[in-house]
């Protein structure tokens, strides 16, 4: 019996999930995150690959991770971190925008504080940049650990970092950059790179000839676990964060709105990311609370209320601005009302993200998948049907990392 196994890193934590040949979930792991570290990440993947039941990690036939978006580090020569990965949502690119701008074409996905490129050309600005060799995304650097070659990626998680993904290349402007670093080589997401390393099969009993795949990003492996098929159908990813991808046949990209497009086969999943979602409302609330506040609302009644729910200023889409600020008040005494108001304003960030794309030429807007923590979430889901004007539904699997299991099922080889 042969075995595929998907590894989601998320914003809220990791999963590992197992599939056999016909997409059936066998296994389903987890490992919530106490802080992200370079120490975390690593014991979150032996700690996944330790919960899998043994008689399936012996017939694991291949393997693929997922990260977050933009979560990048810089290693030495050896592959070790020189410090800190910079998060997903980390800004401190800001103030490289205007270097960016000079050089990246307009409106570029580049042209973000929270890009992959401005993080790096952020870095380069660093003391301990001198020692980096390579230049790795979350995904990247997770796959390394299991086959031990530096300086591969993927074009799902090379977008933000300028990969030219229509014509499958660094584009001349990024190279004329001269950042003093490694860039990876870019492979299909999927693409067999390397069998595991002996030691982690053995540690692990995994077969020595289990292949680690190009891995994704957390949204896209989401995406991919949703259903959705067709131009017009779309994935709402509601975690800590809110994440659109409309699948289209046109291409749309606009920085000034954080929207980008990735590659998938012949079509285009255009979106963006919100720093709203679930975190605000967990800062408010607890999950036991969410869910009896939620049961009393009426979702037929839109509330008066009017947030941007952030939990700090910035946001990248549909708003692109890092100095956005937090919109939080009133806040009305009933808890009810206010988790209404905060429920009703993310479902209006989504209906405007959504109404954004299509107005930029995406496909129209036919139906909407849910993945994520949210997606449990009835009253919410109503609200935004509401909102939307289409049908919303539960993914087929809301969990990414059983899209990414399909990802590693479905792979390619390595011409």
């Amino acid at each position: 019996m042969d075995l595929y196994l998907g590894i989601d890193y998320g914003t809220s934590g990791a999963r590992a999930v197992v599939i056999d040949d016909e997409g059936n979930m066998l296994t389903q792991v987890r490992y919530p995150w106490q802080k992200q570290a370079i120490s975390d990440w690593k014991e979150a993947l032996w700690n996944l690959l330790a919960q899998i039941p043994e008689q399936l990690r012996r017939e694991i036939k291949a393997i693929a991770i997922n990260g977050t978006s933009s979560t990048v580090l810089l290693c030495n020569g050896a592959g070790e971190p020189i410090d800190e990965p910079l998060l997903y949502n980390d800004a401190r690119g800001a103030v490289v925008l205007d270097r960016l701008k000079t050089v990246a074409p307009p409106n570029h996905t580049v042209i973000s504080a929270t890009s992959s490129l401005a993080k790096l050309l952020w870095m380069s600005q660093q003391p301990f940049f001198t020692e980096a060799k390579y230049f790795l995304h979350q995904a990247d650097w997770l796959a390394f650990l299991l086959h031990g070659q530096l300086g591969i990626s993927d074009y799902h998680n090379a977008l933000k970092l300028g990969y030219d993904v229509e014509n499958l290349h660094y584009p001349d402007w990024l190279q004329k950059l001269e950042i003093p670093v490694e860039l990876p080589k870019i492979l299909p997401p999927g693409t067999l790179i390397a069998e595991i390393r002996p030691e982690i099969a053995s540690e692990f009993g995994l077969p020595q000839k289990c292949i680690v795949c190009a891995g994704t990003t957390d949204s896209i492996a989401a995406f991919l676990a949703s259903g959705a098929k067709s131009p017009g159908e779309a994935v709402t990813s509601l975690g800590s964060t809110l994440v659109l991808k409309l699948l289209s046949r046109t291409r749309v990209e606009d920085a000034r709105y954080g929207i980008y497009s990735h590659r998938l086969g012949d079509l285009w999943l255009t979106g963006g990311a919100s720093n709203t979602g679930g975190a605000v409302l967990r800062e408010f609330f607890t999950n036991a609370e969410l869910e009896s506040l939620s049961s009393e609302i009426d979702a037929t009644k839109a509330s008066e209320l009017d947030y941007y729910p952030l939990l700090k200023p910035g946001d990248r889409f549909p708003i692109n601005d890092p100095n956005l600020a937090p919109r939080l008040t009133p806040r009305p005494d009933n808890p009810k009302e206010f988790l209404h108001g905060l429920l009703e304003s993310i479902a209006r960030i989504e209906t405007r993200g959504y109404q954004l794309l299509q107005n930029l030429g995406a496909d129209k807007l036919q139906l909407v998948y849910t993945a994520g923590g949210g997606a449990a979430n009835s009253t919410w889901n109503a609200i935004r049907q509401r909102c939307l004007k289409v049908p919303v539904f539960a993914s087929v699997n809301t969990e990414a990392a059983y899209g990414t299991a399909l990802l590693a099922k479905s792979k390619q080889k390595n011409v």
